[in-house]
């Protein structure tokens, strides 16, 4: 992919070509590593209604556990939250431990493309906050839905096109970062292909994507710019972020994301 910004900076890199300690670096420093919000997370939750004390809930692709922390002081059970990165698990843990939820949140390392560290019908709740596009939509569904037991739900939010048609520049960017994105009805069909009765999808609002991830980075890349100075690597990275960031303002009623919630059968 090679986009050109009204700086005529080329941007010949997607996110996942960056150095892996960087990103880690860099999204460890901001409350949220995607769109989304407290009030988000608790309205996708309010349409799961199978949950107790002894509930077992995975929130896989965690990051540093902003959503988990949330979902353990909105619903009962106990959470296993899990991410391929240790620093962010380790923020996480952290968190948890300042909210004392010790005894609720177990933070753990592991990777959603690898079998997920649980038994067969083992969870009550899958949760997955923008992180699903790692395993891709469709076969994360498909892969754990074995591990949901029968009446068991998913909550998944997904990078979803609003419209049929779009701008070529964000066609394009999409294509490269993220072929699977689709419109929201493609993705509820993908759900009930997979063996899941869809109970409800709903687009996050714009200040999920802008006031909750866009500009809690700003003070994050000038601080890391400062750091990193004449670093090539680390101003490309700043420079794809900002890019990212003034795609979405120009274009957001082409996309975003959509929470999809769907019930095992």
């Amino acid at each position: 992919m090679s986009s050109e910004n009204k700086s005529g900076h080329e941007f010949d890199k997607s996110i996942h070509e960056f150095d892996f300690s960087m990103i880690c670096e860099y999204f460890s420093s901001v409350k949220r590593q995607g769109p989304g919000s407290p009030e988000v997370t608790i309205k996708a939750l309010g349409f799961i209604d199978n949950l107790n004390e002894k509930s077992r809930i995975a929130d896989i692709g965690c990051g540093t556990g902003g959503q988990t922390i949330v979902l353990a002081q909105n619903a009962p059970g106990n959470i296993t939250a899990m991410d391929l990165f240790p620093d962010f698990v380790n923020a996480l843990n952290a968190n948890v431990a300042r909210h004392n939820l010790q005894g609720r949140i177990k933070g753990i390392v592991g990777s959603m493309v690898d079998p997920l560290p649980f038994q067969n019908e083992e969870l009550d709740l899958i949760w997955s906050e923008g992180a699903i596009y790692n395993i891709g939509f469709e076969k994360g569904l498909k892969e754990w839905r074995k591990y949901l037991k029968t009446g068991g739900y998913i909550a998944a939010s997904e990078a979803t096109w609003f419209t049929k048609e779009r701008p070529a520049e964000i066609n394009q960017f999409w294509m490269d970062a993220y072929p699977e994105i689709d419109i929201a009805s493609n993705k509820i069909a993908q759900m009930e292909n997979a063996g899941y009765v869809p109970v409800a999808s709903f687009v996050l609002p714009e200040n999920c994507w802008i006031e909750h991830y866009h500009n809690p980075q700003i003070p994050v890349q000038e601080a890391f710019l400062e750091k990193y100075t004449g670093n090539k690597a680390a101003e490309k990275f700043i420079a794809f972020q900002r890019h990212e960031a003034e795609l979405y303002k120009k274009y957001k009623a082409y996309y975003g994301y959509v929470f999809y919630i769907g019930k095992k059968i």
